[in-house]
């Protein structure tokens, strides 16, 4: 499967085995992946990588997290409507309402099909 109208996708995760799992699959899948181990990482990265989709960004990491990455991203007009789906093991995240989320473990379908279907509406 090839997504060549989706220009990339960022994954921000702290976890290695986690991070490299999903980029792996998201590659495997035809996607463009771009990786961060942190929000601060990711805010970094975005200044030299093409635009993505969309950001797939875990809550709790060091330096910077994610609702602090997801504050700096809504506060950037070059960034303010990128889409970002949170990707969590908690079970109830009240402060991030309004986001779609994948739950760890992540469910490899349910990841193909959120990134297919927002790189598609960013197409």
């Amino acid at each position: 499967m090839n997504h060549p109208k989706c220009a990339a996708v960022l994954v921000v995760e702290d976890e290695a085995d986690i991070r490299d799992a999903v980029v792996a699959f998201l590659e495997y899948q035809g996607f463009a992946v771009y990786e961060a181990d942190n929000g601060q990482v990711a805010l970094d990265a975005l200044k030299r990588i093409p635009q993505p989709a969309l950001v797939l960004a875990d809550l709790m990491m060091p330096v910077m997290d994610g609702p602090s990455l997801i504050a700096a991203l809504r506060e950037d007009d070059r960034f303010a409507t990128l889409p970002v789906v949170i990707v969590s093991a908690a079970s109830h995240v009240t402060e991030m309402e309004g986001y779609r989320r994948l739950k760890k473990p992540i469910d490899l379908d349910d990841l193909a099909h959120i990134v297919g279907e927002l790189c598609s509406k960013r197409a």
